[in-house]
């Protein structure tokens, strides 16, 4: 750091040589990232409501997860999940400010995508150059077309600043770094084209400075169960900003739901004021008392102990002038009631909480295992009239799961199997003929075929998926109305759309004996079944429309429920860690069951009755007659009904008008 430029008057020479002498062989005065901050920074109008000298009473909140960066510190890894307009880039700004004056050496600032880092630079690193000129001083060079200044790149005296994305694998290997400062955490892809995870990539630019190095993790949250910046602070010390009463005097950290009151005109939905109440005296809290209380205020853990920092605030601390007003907030909140998109964007962006959909909080894996009823799995209870199938092709093996469907759609589970081996090898296949074409038996005592399956085209093994189903597309095959599957691109897809025909002859035409493939409205189908699984929270066994065993692994369970709903994209998104097989082989077996030739969807009540009745009547038949030896037959052939049942269905092969008029 450079000296202090002083003007001291002194009688002679000789004394303010000495003086000079000590001010240099002085040992360095401890300094924070806030103390720097306040002495040398200055805030651009570019990317600052309150441009000007930084001053940590404007936002009291911040001094201390700042400070966690400076160099006397012992804590290494820091998260900060704050609302939007908190400071968060202002306090990046000043880390890395500090860092080139006061602990040089490599430093990283990484962020999501391109696009993100260009705006940083712009609005964010620039101004800082700019108007700081303790920064300025330390780089090498500002010239533009100085090799050493680029826009993503900065020299300076001791070290190097790197500016990256985390969209290429690339921009994050082959860097050593002390100091790591990701911004946007939460948007970070869950794995990159490489399949490497950009977090292990980014922690392991620090292993070169194993007791020095620090990180900082900054973010609003996203959706709950893939948001990083969540998992984070949950694996962390949990600071919260405790603020005292004006009146009593106790401190307490103030949530939104809780501790805000606000007044509402029913008629015209408009806020006209809101306050705090304090958990422990009752009283009123004005917004003018908000000034004293955050410059009094104290981070205390609710994880005491834990190696890593963690802190959280929400919009109730925004400081008087840098956010809105609690009344404006309380509007906010009140307009964006009954739309997912807004409730989402306020929960996340202003209470800085991760976002769940309501009508999944019911959807707990533990919540549906607990539902599990005693039915044995490879028998299909009472109810069952159809049973249909979905598999999921990996590249080591196959997932299916059996799905018995009666009145209403009822799902009942009957069994969810993992068949081992390469999908490119026919032993496999070989082990799913046997299982689809095993006859399913009925609690009643009849049995009942597998009337159609889907299984998944994508992934490493399309060829060998299309070559299956062709040679089961034949009448003469055990295995009943094979669908080779993908995923639809639009959101707003049916569960089952048209059939796609693919295979070419040997003029480039489409050859309608080929195979054909079917688009699945996978969100569609998962609205469907998660609607379902929350409404059977409230409902009687005999009531649920879906039915587990209780012999089903706790893992089944977990992958079943493994998605949220994300209303930003309108996709569910798979949760970090979690295996979807489960989800994924259910909505497959669930748009089986859209087959033109069955459309379970579409049964009435006297469809349904009659597959009922002809259940109950293959049963009776299966009864052993009482019969007079001298006058039985020699032989008998199993009622028709049975036959029905458990022969396969005689199918043609389909035409292309069947499927395409």
């Amino acid at each position: 750091m450079r000296p202090l430029q002083t003007t001291i008057a002194f009688a002679n020479p000789r004394a303010r040589i000495f003086a000079t002498l000590a001010r240099t062989v002085a040992p360095r005065k401890p300094t924070t990232v806030s103390q720097w901050a306040e002495a040398n920074m200055r805030l651009s109008s570019k990317g600052s409501v309150a441009p000007g000298r930084f001053r940590v009473d404007r936002n009291p909140a911040l001094q201390e997860p700042m400070d966690c960066l400076s160099v006397r510190s012992a804590v290494r890894s820091v998260v900060c999940c704050f609302p939007i307009q908190f400071g968060k880039s202002t306090m990046e700004s000043a880390v890395i400010g500090y860092s080139m004056n006061e602990n040089p050496g490599p430093i990283m600032v990484c962020l999501p995508g391109e696009v993100s880092l260009d705006k940083f630079i712009a609005q964010k690193l620039n101004p800082l150059i700019e108007e700081t000129p303790a920064v300025r001083e330390c780089l090498s060079s500002v010239a533009s077309r100085d090799s050493q200044n680029t826009r993503t790149f900065k020299d300076f005296a001791g070290g190097q600043l790197y500016i990256e994305h985390a969209g290429n694998p690339k921009r994050l290997k082959s860097t050593s770094v002390k100091i790591l400062l990701v911004d946007e955490f939460t948007e970070f892809a869950t794995s990159l084209a490489t399949g490497d995870d950009p977090v292990a990539l980014l922690e392991g630019r620090t292993s070169a400075f194993p007791a020095v190095s620090k990180a900082m993790y900054v973010s609003t949250p996203g959706i709950l169960g893939i948001c990083r910046t969540t998992e984070k602070y949950e694996d962390s010390d949990q600071r919260l900003f405790h603020l005292p009463c004006p009146h009593c005097g106790e401190r307490h950290a103030y949530e939104w739901r809780s501790d805000l009151h606000f007044a509402l005109d029913p008629v015209h939905k408009r806020v006209s004021s809101a306050w705090l109440v304090c958990p422990e005296c009752g009283c009123v809290i004005d917004e003018n008392h908000k000034p004293a209380m955050l410059a009094a205020g104290r981070w205390i853990a609710t994880n005491p102990g834990h190696p890593a920092r963690g802190y959280r605030a929400n919009c109730l601390y925004y400081p008087i002038g840098l956010g809105p007003r609690w009344a404006e907030l309380a509007q906010m909140w009140v307009d964006a009631q009954g739309t997912p998109e807004k409730l989402k964007t306020f929960i996340n962006d202003r209470l800085a909480e991760a976002w769940e959909d309501p009508s999944m909080r019911a959807v707990k894996h533990n919540l549906v295992a607990d539902r599990a009823e005693p039915y044995n799995l490879h028998t299909a209870p009472e109810g069952v009239c159809y049973i249909t199938a979905g598999a999921d092709t990996q590249d080591d093996r196959l997932e299916v799961q059996i799905v018995g469907w009666g009145r209403n759609m009822a799902a009942w589970t009957i069994a969810y199997v993992v068949l081992p081996g390469d999908p490119a090898k026919p032993a496999v296949w070989e082990a799913l003929n046997a299982l689809l074409a095993r006859p399913v038996e009925h609690a009643s005592g009849a049995t009942l075929p597998v009337s159609a399956c889907a299984i998944d085209g994508r992934g490493h093994r399309t060829p060998f998926v299309k070559q299956w189903v062709l040679a089961n597309a034949d009448a003469t095959t055990p295995v009943q109305r094979p669908m080779c599957i993908f995923g639809a691109k639009a959101n707003n897809a049916p569960v089952l759309g048209r059939p796609k025909w693919e295979d070419l002859n040997t003029q480039r035409k489409t050859e309608y004996r080929g195979i054909h493939t079917w688009q699945v409205g996978t969100v569609a189908a998962k609205h469907w079944l998660y609607r379902r699984m929350g409404a059977d929270a409230d409902l009687e066994r005999e009531e649920r429309l879906l039915h587990f065993s209780d012999q089903l692994q706790p893992q089944f369970f977990a992958g079943l429920v493994s998605e949220t709903y994300d209303p930003k994209t309108n996709r569910f998104v798979k949760k970090r860690g979690a295996r979807n097989e489960p989800l994924d082989t259910f909505v497959y077996a669930y748009a089986a069951a859209h087959h033109p030739e069955l459309h379970l969807h579409r049964f009435r009540v006297a469809d349904w009755a009659a597959a009922e009745a002809r259940i109950a009547g293959s049963a009776s038949a299966r009864l052993p007659a009482v019969v007079d030896p001298e006058n039985a037959p020699e032989t008998a052939a199993p009622p028709a009904d049975q036959q029905a049942l458990t022969k396969p269905v005689q199918r043609a092969r389909v035409s292309r008008s069947t499927y395409l008029r």
